[in-house]
């Protein structure tokens, strides 16, 4: 039995740090919000009072946190009390710069790392079907996989040190962008007299198939299991389209890639962000399509 420290026990951490419980592990938790730790103390974890509790005898380190200045801030505090050879994974969805100099001061002090951000919602957390994006070495590849595998169904190696991140963002700014155009065409149909099944019956069958439309359909009734049909209850919430949708515009920016569309969905959720509407599904875009589409 290997010894786990799972730092952030939020939404996605607290599944995952019970999948690990399940599988056999010991897991040593900690979360800054005590009734965070006392819930997955529920689950089996063991909940230390600090941080680096989680890592003095901690044979993997695993954190989940809020944004990249948390993982630098975590990273330096936890790292000077690692054993040797411990592997750090960052499951937490950052910026790309962040993420690469997490890998920094961790190597600086002889640490294996991972970025491995994942895909696939609280419902996969919970699951344990989450797709994990993973950059680093190959050898740390190596050791990270099989635990990740305890955590979801698909570990998918990108390359080097913050490529799990540079993958991240990009296949959500397809995703984004994707949904935005789905409840447009819905919203015209609509406004043209074609019924949601008739259009879904189409295109799921015709070339503008895609994940957003059969998986996650925007409206209610083709595709029963879509957050439509729950009054857009996340899910994936908007807010966190909305933090991966910037996170792409800022990658992009650093390197001078033209991502017109990205960048103008990045602009659409904003506004239904500003609407107050971050906690919904990110679905449930197609509520604004609707809106604007009375203006005028």
């Amino acid at each position: 039995m290997a010894t786990i420290g799972f730092i952030g026990l939020g939404n996605m951490g607290a599944p995952m740090a019970a999948n690990l419980v399940k599988s056999g592990e010991h897991v040593l938790g900690f979360d800054v919000v005590p009734a965070l730790g006392q819930a997955s103390g529920q689950d089996g974890v063991q909940i230390v009072a600090n941080a680096r509790g989680t890592v003095e005898n901690a044979d993997v380190v695993i954190s989940m946190l809020p944004a990249g200045e948390h993982v630098l801030s975590v990273w330096n505090d936890i790292a000077p009390h690692a054993r040797q050879g411990t592997l750090f994974i960052d499951c937490s969805t950052i910026d790309v710069t962040s993420a690469r100099k997490a890998h920094a001061l961790a190597a600086a002090r002889g640490i294996a790392t991972l970025d491995a951000p994942v895909s696939g919602g609280v419902g996969g957390a919970k699951a344990a079907t989450l797709t994990f994006m993973v950059g680093g070495s190959q050898e740390a590849f190596a050791r990270g996989k099989p635990l990740l595998e305890r955590m979801g169904k698909r570990v998918v190696h990108c390359g080097e040190a913050g490529n799990g991140q540079v993958a991240k963002i990009c296949n959500n700014m397809i995703l984004g962008a994707a949904m935005i155009a789905v409840s447009e065409a819905f919203v015209l149909g609509e406004k043209l007299g074609l019924s949601h099944q008739a259009l879904f019956d189409v295109a799921s069958a015709s070339s503008g198939q895609c994940w957003s439309l059969t998986s996650y359909c925007p409206v209610p009734g083709p595709v029963p299991t879509s957050p439509a049909n729950n009054g857009y209850k996340p899910g994936f919430a908007a807010a966190l389209m909305l933090k991966d949708l910037k996170l792409a515009r800022e990658a992009a920016a650093s390197v001078n890639a033209k991502t017109a569309l990205g960048a103008h969905a990045a602009d659409i959720y904003g506004e239904f962000a500003q609407q107050g509407h971050s906690a919904a599904d990110f679905s449930a875009i197609i509520n604004l399509v609707r809106e604007q589409s009375k203006r005028g």
